[in-house]
């Protein structure tokens, strides 16, 4: 069994240098047009998993994070001024998933404070279990993360990815797959077989990083 995993902070959908403009288009392209199994997707405007996970022809959960009161007001200006209202049009954390199928869907809250903070977990149909998280620059977040998979998937392999605002963590329990600074993919019961980082052009402020792993055959449950 081979899993490619794609990481990705989206940046609330801006460019660096700024665009000036909605790039929804630009995001939608560039995920649709990489080959991954499941993407694990931070600081998404919120009204984006649903049309990404359709341009990309993949099924999406999703997450809302911080500053999503009056969503309707945020999401006009952020449409038309998306670096004027940066982070303040409101965010999501989203997991889409091609092929394989998703059988279920759990969320844990990690913190309330500076920022609600969130890591939602996928059960695939093949069996491994999907995390996706941003944590503050703290790793007790990240802790609570990992020892919640690990909980929900028992036996079962997993994958614990995202923006960990730390370059190290070590989570026991689970062994680093692959990353650059933040940006990480942690598995259970699999291993890495190689990191690749995706030509996003201007797109968001953090690479996309392609994580392709494979079930451990030592692993023991």
């Amino acid at each position: 069994m081979s899993l490619s995993v794609l990481t990705w902070n989206l940046f609330h959908g801006r460019a660096v240098p700024p665009a000036g403009r909605d790039l929804f288009e630009e995001f939608a392209g560039a995920l649709a047009g990489w080959a991954w199994d499941v993407a694990l997707l931070q600081e998404v405007p919120p009204w984006w998993p649903g049309p990404l996970a359709e341009r990309a022809g993949a099924d999406q959960r999703f997450v809302l994070t911080s500053r999503n009161a009056l969503p309707a007001a945020r999401r006009f200006v952020a449409i038309r001024w998306p670096d004027l209202i940066k982070s303040n049009g409101g965010g999501a954390n989203a997991i889409l998933v091609r092929e394989l199928g998703i059988d279920e869907h759990r969320r844990l809250l990690l913190g309330r404070w500076p920022e609600r903070r969130w890591m939602h977990a996928l059960r695939l149909g093949n069996g491994v279990w999907a995390g996706n998280l941003h944590t503050e620059a703290r790793t007790d977040q990240g802790q609570l993360a990992a020892d919640t998979l690990r909980s929900w998937a028992g036996g079962s392999p997993a994958v614990l990815g995202g923006d960990f605002n730390v370059a190290d963590v070590p989570l026991p329990g689970f062994v680093r797959a692959g990353g650059v600074g933040v940006d990480q993919v942690l598995v259970r019961g699999l291993e890495g077989e190689g990191v690749s980082v995706l030509d996003r052009h201007s797109l968001s402020d953090h690479a996309p990083l392609l994580v392709s792993v494979v079930r451990n055959a030592r692993y023991a449950c």
